[in-house]
């Protein structure tokens, strides 16, 4: 989570790169990097689906819940809408639909970004304890825009368990070994002609290479992804607070009301 939101204003433009480097892997320096050398909107699903309308991210739970039932034109379908008018994507939702925006988008290009996989463990951590309170979908209802986060992060974890073939009832824990099988796996999905692997300190040169683009006269982007999920973390606790701080006013000023009209 973290960068800004990218609002794509032509949808007529195609996406061109598919980042399929799993969350907490620079995936917010990615879309800084795909923004710069594509010259368009880049997705950033962890920013995106805290920042934009109901409809978009309900519309992601839609994708996900077509793709699990096996209906491959509706899951396209949706896939194309959610993309229309991005040149590129990194994290999640997008990465879960890999195969799928491959399919909608033949021409486009793979890049998946390595990291040190204890590195990658100490980073994500707190990020899945802060998803995974019991909690959390009853205090977001009543935000718009982010009723439907919870049922996507449920959705995250059912479909990264299919994807990876985790058995039903296997708990698989969160471990370093579920990055590097992520790799292995978009690695089987991807063709090698369209497949760059690289690491974040090799800069520009690979990734312009790979896109047949010109190095940038500037420094490779570096955004702190932890700093930047951190805070994230604590405006939507902010918020949170915020929204049932004035529910709870409201509700005890009708109440007053009534008591007085009673008198």
């Amino acid at each position: 989570m973290g960068g800004v939101p990218s609002i794509p204003t032509d949808p007529s433009r195609k996406l061109h790169v598919i980042g399929a480097g799993y969350s907490r892997t620079g995936t917010v320096t990615m879309q800084l990097a795909l923004e710069k050398l594509l010259d368009g909107p880049v997705m950033h699903g962890g920013t995106h689906i805290l920042s934009r309308e109901d409809a978009f991210t309900k519309k992601w739970v839609a994708a996900y819940q077509a793709k699990r039932a096996g209906d491959g034109p509706r899951t396209r379908k949706l896939i194309r809408e959610l993309m229309a008018g991005y040149v590129g994507c990194t994290d999640m939702p997008p990465l879960n639909f890999l195969p799928e925006l491959m399919d909608v988008y033949p021409d486009a290009r793979v890049v998946l970004v390595t990291r040190d996989p204890e590195r990658w463990l100490d980073s994500i951590r707190p990020i899945a304890r802060n998803t995974s309170l019991w909690w959390l979908p009853y205090a977001m209802w009543p935000v718009p825009g982010w009723r439907w986060f919870p049922a996507l992060t449920v959705e995250f974890g059912k479909s990264g368990r299919e994807i990876l073939d985790v058995a039903p009832g296997v708990k698989p824990g969160l471990t370093s070994r579920l990055l590097t099988d992520w790799n292995d796996k978009v690695k089987e999905m991807v063709p090698k002609d369209k497949l760059l692997v690289m690491d974040l300190k090799e800069g520009w040169q690979p990734l312009c290479d790979f896109l047949g683009v010109p190095v940038p006269d500037e420094p490779f982007p570096r955004a702190n992804d932890s700093a930047a999920a951190e805070k994230t973390a604590k405006d939507v606790a902010k918020s949170l607070l915020l929204v049932w701080a004035g529910m709870f006013s409201v509700a005890g000023i009708v109440a007053f009301g009534a008591w007085r009209c009673l008198l």
